[in-house]
Parts: structure tokens; C-alpha cells; sequence
């Protein structure tokens, strides 16, 4: 495997949203907010006919998988420098509680919920908006974030926009498509996936990065940790707890982003069996076919 080396450092104060800067007495700890998303089980995906956005009442739901990678890579931070603290952040419903007490069993020391009638049916970019609100409020009662990990997207929606988007909002430095992440002197040490190479990416602290799949499969909850994590008390974070949030830039209406149509492809159908008399007659069968088809 190739690797290349540079560098996204850039100065930390000039960029990024001072509320995210730790107080003093938190400097030597690590603080790192992992964002996840409750997404529907892809066997079970329905469409409203109306609003055209998926139904999430009722409808099986796990961890997204691109961000069960991002909280592992925070948890292997952690087995290094156990100090570290990990706090899960998620946007949905009051069933989201379950994905955010699946991440506490797994190695998260803190969560949060995100939840209002106001958010509901936000595209990515109201979403990435929501979040940024969330993640500066939150900074103010963790006392602040040294990095935020995201998967690198859902996989109810593919669109890969958020985590980026939220960066930008934030004044944040991002690395995408990491596989690892190492704890440096100078910040973090990113391998992010390419086309033809690796490379290895250095990154000041606060940065925002986000995960694909990795080589190694994430970690499960323990037992002690899965019983505490279902005695876990979860706040939930409404549209009162952002009082100078831009009510036009959250929820339907404040979406630029209009699905036209939605809907399930269809199965696709079996191939046709070719049988003939003799191994002949089916081989001038099949090139007859393939030539109508205008394949060969």
C-alpha cells in the first residue's frame, strides 16, 4: 500500500467557532463529540406519499454503519489515552434514544438528543445547520471539543453532505474518508481512503472528520456497560434550548433540497435459461440474443 503525507493544519483561533474551544482546565483531557444517526433498517424503508421522506415511526432501526466506524476510531483513541472522553450526539425521534444508548454501551461517556417538531423533514443542509446550533450548545455544557468524528454518510440517504457541512459552518479544518485516526503532538494523524492510494493527513485540533469502512469491524458493547447504558439518562435537547436558531433554515420549509419523486427500484428478474437440443444449438441461441440485444 502507497501513502502520502501532508498537512491541513491551520491557526486553530482564527477559524473555528470559539464556543468550541475548551476552558483552560480542560486542555490534557481529549474531548471528542461523535455525531450518529437512527436510521431505518434497508428492509424495511417506506416512503410518505405526501411529503416524500422516509417513515421512521414503526419502522425497525439501527446505528448507521459509517458511524458505528467513527465512534469506533474514537474509542481506539481512548484505549490509548484512556482520559479521553466520548460524547454521542444524534438529531430524530424519541426512539433515536436507543442507537444513542447502543453507542453508550459501546464506549461513549455521554449522549445527547436532539429533538423537535420544528426539525422534522430537514434536508442535509437544514440538518448540518440543526446540528451546528447542537454542537455549540453542547460544547457550552461539555465545556468544549477537541474533534467531532461523523460517519462519512447515511445509509437512508447516501448524500455524504452533512459532515462536511457542518464543518463549514462551524469554521472547522475536515479530513473525509478516514479509515484510522492517531492522536498526535500536533493534533491528528488521519489515513484517509483514495482511489489509487492511501494517504496520511496531519490536522490541528478542533477538526471535524469524517469515516468509512475500515479494515476492522467495530467492537460490541460489553454486558457492564450495556446494562449501565440502558439505566443511562438521555437529555433531549428541543427547539427551546436554541433560542437564536434561524427558524427559516430548519425543518420543510426551511429545506432547499425538493424531492421530485421517491420510490423503491424494482426487483430486478431472474436470467432466462438457454436449453436447447445440443451445446450448439444453445451457443447460436444465445449470440442471436445478445445480438438483438445489441450486446455484441
Amino acid at each position: 500500500m502507497r501513502y502520502s503525507v501532508r498537512s491541513l493544519a491551520r491557526p486553530l483561533l482564527e477559524n473555528a467557532d470559539k464556543k468550541l474551544i475548551k476552558s483552560k482546565g480542560e486542555v490534557n483531557r481529549l474531548k471528542i463529540l461523535v455525531c450518529v444517526k437512527q436510521v431505518p433498517d434497508t428492509t424495511e424503508i417506506k416512503i410518505d406519499p405526501v411529503t416524500n421522506t422516509l417513515i421512521r415511526n414503526g419502522v425497525p432501526s439501527i446505528v448507521n454503519p459509517f458511524d458505528g466506524y467513527a465512534l469506533e476510531a474514537a474509542a481506539r483513541i481512548k484505549d490509548k489515552h484512556p482520559d479521553t472522553r466520548i460524547i454521542v450526539l444524534s438529531m430524530g425521534p424519541e426512539q433515536a434514544k436507543n442507537a444513542l444508548k447502543e453507542c453508550l454501551g459501546i464506549a461513549a461517556d455521554k449522549a445527547y438528543l436532539i429533538s423537535g417538531r420544528a426539525f422534522g423533514g430537514s434536508d442535509t443542509l437544514a440538518t448540518s445547520y440543526i446540528l451546528s446550533c447542537a454542537i455549540k450548545k453542547v460544547a457550552e455544557l461539555e465545556g468544549g471539543f477537541d474533534a467531532i468524528f461523523c460517519g462519512k454518510q447515511a445509509i437512508d440517504g447516501d448524500t455524504a453532505q452533512v459532515g462536511p457541512e457542518i464543518a463549514e459552518h462551524l469554521g472547522l479544518p475536515q479530513v473525509t474518508y478516514a479509515l484510522e485516526a492517531e492522536l498526535t503532538d500536533d493534533g491528528l494523524t488521519i489515513l484517509k481512503e483514495c482511489e489509487d492510494a492511501n494517504q496520511k493527513i496531519a490536522v490541528s485540533l478542533p477538526c471535524l472528520v469524517t469515516f468509512t469502512k475500515p479494515s476492522f469491524d467495530p467492537r460490541y458493547p460489553t454486558i457492564k456497560r450495556k446494562l449501565a447504558a440502558n439505566r443511562a439518562e438521555i437529555p433531549v435537547l428541543g427547539e427551546d434550548a436554541f433560542p437564536d436558531i434561524d427558524k427559516t433554515r430548519i425543518g420543510l420549509k426551511g429545506s432547499p433540497t425538493h424531492v421530485k419523486k421517491s420510490f423503491v427500484p424494482p426487483r430486478k428478474q431472474g436470467g432466462v435459461m438457454i436449453k436447447e437440443e445440443s451445446n450448439t444449438a444453445s451457443a447460436q441461441k444465445l449470440v442471436a440474443m445478445l445480438s438483438e440485444a445489441h450486446l455484441i
